[in-house]
């Protein structure tokens, strides 16, 4: 019996003999392989970019902006503009589907000065369990507590980029910055937010809700009291459009108009949206498993065709074998063997130039909401194994069908 060098000699002086051949199903595997794992990977860095996006925002939430109410009902002709006040948050923090509510007084237009520089960004007078809702990690330095408002302190938490620009290069936390000529301490500061250049969640300030209340409240006429928007969680993520309803009573409630018109509210809902993205995963999910099926089906053809044609081919040199001592069981591995080495070969040389042209594109800045391609195991150990069953059972058959001839008879196949 021979031994297993002595086969895998013979297969590959066997594939060496018609090397054209042989390089053909293997580059026809190999970019099969290689096409479905780059197409499997730009949809995963899509996936994984958008969901990275959505959770910079923070978890579950939900944002509700002033807005206008028409007084006849689906009639924005009629409507008139009402804004959001501090009441209204205390009753949706109260409500039986909210979790956690936080008020907001955004102002652009306050002037930030240093003993450095100055700058000119976005500050947010907010209550602590604001970092409870968004994601507002800490670089040094601490966040705003319960007593920074209650005694009214004049402390700032810094973005990354507006700390740059006021403390180019220096130390912030313990220094001092003015606010429209009013002392503020800086007591934190927070690593940059997003990706690659994105600057407005990082040109942000901010201060106790209190003291941003009184020293810098909302111009307007009529706006005494108006706070610029509120943030808030449903009690469980599944609930959220009930929270969502309970919200719009208690606003339509507090200014008096019909809370059931949907076009009295402006808001926007990040586990809404997170949905409308998840469908979106599930239609290119399809798309991509009916491309990718198409792509496995084409490539096992080629590779049932090429080794059906190579097979019968040496029904002769099986007729020999068998005349020489051979068994079926001999002359199966033989081939089974030689389609294994042909088809988890190729298909493992896709799979490793696919994962290189990625791994060579991954530090490639790209657009917002998509990141780098990233090879799914899952799907090339499916595109290799069903191409790799493909080919070997494509081998099996016919072989099985000539070793199962007497030799002469298969000697006599032309």
């Amino acid at each position: 019996m021979r031994t297993f060098s002595d086969i895998f000699t013979q297969i590959l002086r066997n594939l060496w003999a018609h090397k054209l051949r042989s390089f053909l199903t293997m580059f026809g595997i190999a970019w099969g392989v290689g096409s479905l794992l780059l197409l499997v990977g730009v949809g995963e860095g899509f996936r994984s970019g958008n969901k990275r996006e959505l959770a910079e925002w923070g978890r579950n939430i939900m944002f509700l902006f002033p807005g206008r109410a028409p007084a006849v009902r689906g009639s924005m002709n009629s409507a008139r503009s009402y804004l959001l006040t501090y009441q209204d948050y205390l009753d949706i923090r109260q409500a039986g589907y909210i979790l956690n509510a936080c008020p907001i007084i955004s102002r652009n237009d306050l002037h930030e000065v240093s003993e450095f520089s100055n700058g000119s960004g976005e500050i947010m007078g907010t209550e602590p369990q604001l970092n409870e809702i968004s994601y507002l990690p800490l670089k040094e330095g601490r966040w705003l507590n319960g007593l920074d408002g209650i005694q009214r302190r004049h402390v700032i938490v810094l973005g990354n980029e507006l700390q740059k620009t006021l403390f180019p290069g220096r130390p912030a936390v313990g220094a001092f910055i003015l606010l429209n000529n009013i002392r503020f301490e800086v007591v934190g500061s927070m690593p940059h937010l997003g990706r690659g250049d994105n600057m407005w969640l990082n040109m942000r300030g901010y201060i106790p809700f209190q003291v941003m209340k009184e020293e810098f409240p909302i111009k307007g006429e009529n706006h005494e009291g108006a706070i610029s928007f509120i943030e808030y969680q449903p009690l469980v993520t599944a609930d959220h459009q009930l929270a969502q309803e309970e919200v719009h009573q208690i606003v339509g409630r507090n200014h008096g108009f019909d809370s059931s018109d949907i076009n009295a509210f402006d808001e926007w809902d990040s586990i809404q949206e997170s949905k409308m993205v998840g469908t979106i995963f599930d239609v290119m999910n399809m798309f991509l498993g009916a491309v990718g099926m198409v792509t496995l089906a084409l490539g096992a053809i080629g590779v049932i065709n090429i080794m059906l044609v190579a097979v019968s081919e040496r029904t002769q040199e099986i007729g020999l074998r068998k005349a020489l001592g051979a068994t079926n069981r001999n002359i199966l591995f033989h081939f089974f063997l030689e389609g294994l080495l042909l088809t988890l070969g190729s298909g493992l040389i896709g799979m490793f130039l696919a994962a290189g042209l990625m791994l060579l594109v991954g530090g490639v800045k790209g657009p917002e909401g998509f990141d780098p391609p990233r090879l799914v195991p899952m799907s090339a150990v499916l595109a290799v194994g069903s191409l790799t069953l493909a080919g070997v059972i494509a081998g099996l058959y016919p072989a099985r069908r000539a070793a199962l001839l007497q030799p002469v008879e298969a000697l006599r196949q032309e």
